[in-house]
Formats: structure tokens, C-alpha cells, sequence
């Protein structure tokens, strides 16, 4: 039977999301150690752990038909892959820092400096976009300390809470891009790859639905359901349940779980009462 190969960070954070979203579709794998590679035991995939700058190209290659790789990283190389789907974490942003002690205005401060990075690519391109015109120092690590050994004036870099520019006497003052995981494959599949992706990514979606949305249960006097459910639309519509208790009602829906406290006073204004919000394990649209 053709299994599809998938191709995933050897170590860190995005491996570690990636090996969680397989176990929530309900795949196991059969080798923990992740030496080179692991086999599912119950859905045809096998998983190659791989440094995730070479993923994009092992993919366009066909080394891999599938991989899961940031944003950034296929912005940078640039190769001839599909971008399949947004997963929704190891999300990051790439941005330009300077030297703290600087006063910066807008980019025109960067015109005619040095800008260290490892994304030379994305940079030169946002620069030109801009019609600004700047010398690029490619660097494979620690590009943080190249101003401070004078290397370059100012740094592009992923940037999280910002604690490794501090630590180097640097200040974010642009956010170029924002990334996150993405799935990518290769262009050139067969049919009986696609069909397998195709029910991965049907897995993957569910998923996914399930994290962005919760399931809640409230009672309401019955005069407010009609206001509640066009609140409360659910996937379809609500469900509806009498009470014991005579002129009330129980409704059940979904909701989306970042609109969840810009409604709950509403649904209090309504009479509302006893309302539960619950986890979703798996949702299918």
C-alpha cells in the first residue's frame, strides 16, 4: 500500500505540535525516539524528521510528498511547492531591531545600513518594495549579536517576547511579516497520495474546528430562545429542550470560543442562566 510521506522538524516546538496534531487526528506512530523516521500503525503515512529549512526543498523534490514546515520557511526558499493549509500554531513574527539606544522614526533609518539575518530573501524583497536601499549580511545563527560586534547596524530576525533583543541591547521597531505552520506538498502527487491527504486533511480540519469552537449548554425563559439562537446559531441551528420546569427551555450550540465573552452578557441581559461552556474534541463541518 503507497504511504504519504511527511516531512517534520527533527526537534523543537514545531515538531512537538506536529507530533500533537497527528495523535489528535488518531495517528500512531511506532518509533518514539525519532532517529530518521516513523511509521503510523493505523493510517498509511510514514513521518521523516528533518531540519526544517530543508523541508521545502525535499518536498519540491518529491523526497517527501507532504510537509509541515513555518511560513517563513517557505517564503525564504522559495520553492516550487503548494501551500496547502494554515495550522494554526507556532506562530511568529519576523521583524527589524536596532540598537536601543537609537531614535528611530520610520524606514528611512534604514537606508544605506547593514541588516543582519538568516532571511535574506523576505528582507530583500520587503526592502525593495519599499524602495529602500540596504546591505544585507547573511548569517546562519545568533544574528542578534551582530550589531554589538559590528557586523551590521540592525538585525531581521523571528522575534517572540522580545527577551533575546533586550538581552543584546536591541529594540523591535518593525514587524516585517507574521508566520505560521503551514502544509505544504508536493505539486506533482499521484492520485492515491492525494486521496491519502486528502483524509488527513479532512482529520486535521476537524481538529482544528474543534480547538476554535466550544459547545454551550444554557436554560433560558422561552419567550428569549428566538433572541438567543440568532446570538447562538450553532453549526445549523440550536437545539431546543424543554424543561421540567414550565416556561423555560435548554439550548445547545457552538460557538466560536474567541466571540464566546463578547456575547456572554448578552446572553445574560436575556435571562440566561446555569450556562456550561465545554470542550469540543472533534468537530466536522
Amino acid at each position: 500500500m503507497n504511504k504519504l510521506k511527511i516531512a517534520i522538524q527533527k526537534s523543537g516546538r514545531l515538531s512537538e505540535k506536529s507530533l500533537e496534531l497527528f495523535k489528535e487526528c488518531g495517528i500512531k506512530l511506532s518509533n518514539g525516539d525519532r532517529k530518521l523516521k516513523a511509521e503510523s500503525t493505523n493510517f498509511p503515512i510514514e513521518v521523516l524528521f528533518l531540519r526544517d529549512d530543508d523541508i521545502p526543498q525535499y518536498v519540491e523534490q518529491g523526497v517527501a510528498d507532504i510537509g509541515i514546515v513555518g511560513e517563513n520557511e517557505v517564503w525564504e526558499k522559495n520553492k516550487n511547492v503548494n501551500e496547502i493549509e494554515k495550522l494554526g500554531f507556532a506562530n511568529c513574527k519576523l521583524s527589524l531591531a536596532i540598537p536601543k539606544d537609537e531614535i528611530y522614526t520610520n524606514l528611512s533609518y534604514f537606508n544605506n545600513k547593514k541588516v543582519a539575518t538568516s532571511y535574506p530573501k523576505i528582507l530583500q524583497k520587503f526592502f525593495d518594495e519599499k524602495k529602500i536601499n540596504v546591505e544585507i549580511e547573511e548569517i546562519g545563527g545568533s544574528v542578534e549579536i551582530a550589531p554589538g560586534i559590528g557586523l551590521a547596524n540592525a538585525i531581521f530576525d523571528i522575534v517572540s517576547t522580545g527577551s533575546t533583543l533586550l538581552m543584546n541591547g536591541l529594540k523591535e521597531v518593525e514587524v516585517v511579516i507574521k508566520s505560521e505552520a503551514v502544509l505544504i506538498a508536493d505539486k506533482s502527487l499521484s492520485k492515491e497520495k492525494q486521496a491519502i491527504l486528502d483524509k488527513l486533511l479532512f482529520r486535521i480540519k476537524g481538529v482544528r474546528n474543534a480547538k476554535e469552537n466550544k459547545y454551550i449548554l444554557l436554560n433560558a425563559p422561552n419567550n428569549a430562545v428566538a433572541q438567543i439562537s440568532a446570538i447562538l446559531p450553532g453549526m445549523k441551528s440550536p437545539t431546543v429542550l424543554p424543561l421540567v420546569e414550565e416556561g423555560w427551555s435548554s439550548i445547545h450550540s457552538v460557538v466560536k470560543e474567541d466571540e464566546f465573552w463578547d456575547i456572554i452578557d448578552q446572553l445574560k441581559n436575556l435571562g440566561a442562566q446555569g450556562i456550561l461552556v465545554v470542550p469540543i474534541e472533534k468537530m466536522i463541518l
